[in-house]
């Protein structure tokens, strides 16, 4: 971001690790940078200067298509395409990086939907016709379904009811418990699944009880 001085840093030497099963959190003010981190972590910045490892190999060691098939990024206002709900939830084995990838049967999607609360919904609904938190689930087990090392969400239960937070939280918790590593970007207050919340301004990432002290 070019300012009279030269550009802007929004992310000034942040340093980010996370485990394999660990859920970290972070939290900030709005504008500080948060769904940027997230970009840069998908590599989806192609001007911002980092080092990133994935299982301790160099970023650049990793083509950008086999790091993002592993590293996953949710927006917060993910794509639902024209189509039914089997359409949308194949849409990533149409796209370059995981063509190649063997296709769930409807029997596997209809069991990640019950994961969410959506068994009764039916792969031949329409997808025009799926309200907001239905939409938000069935972009979240969308990219669960490519079955990525890492899940990066961009506030993935802003704008919902009570049942579509409780359903999102239980599939990143199971993603988690299977060794899954996922940075969530949040504004609610916690709810109990992350393993470390950290508080990004100034372009700096710390732990939230450090920045509350």
């Amino acid at each position: 971001m070019p300012t009279e001085s030269g550009p802007a840093r929004i992310l000034d030497g942040v340093e980010l690790a996370v485990a394999c099963g660990e859920i970290v959190d972070v939290v900030g003010p709005s504008g500080c940078g948060k769904t940027t981190l997230l970009r840069a972590l998908a590599r989806l910045l192609p001007g911002a200067h980092a080092e990133l490892f994935l299982g301790g190999i160099p970023a650049e060691l990793i083509s950008p298509g086999a790091w993002r098939s592993q590293v996953a990024l949710l927006p917060q206002k993910p794509a639902i395409v024209v189509g039914d709900v089997r359409t949308n939830l194949l849409l990533p084995w149409t796209l370059a990086a995981h063509r190649a990838n063997p296709r769930p049967d409807d029997a596997a999607l209809i069991a990640a939907l019950a994961l969410v609360g959506l068994g009764e919904l039916g792969l031949d609904r329409d997808g025009a016709r799926m309200s907001v938190g239905q939409a938000a689930r069935i972009a979240l087990v969308r990219v669960v379904l490519t079955e990525p090392r890492v899940l990066l969400l961009d506030e993935p239960d802003a704008a919902l009811d009570e049942a579509s937070m409780i359903a999102v939280a239980h599939l990143t918790q199971d993603f988690a418990r299977r060794g899954g590593a996922v940075v969530r970007v949040r504004h609610h207050r916690t709810d109990g699944l992350a393993a470390r919340r950290l508080h990004l301004s100034g372009g700096r990432l710390a732990p939230e009880s450090e920045v509350a002290s």
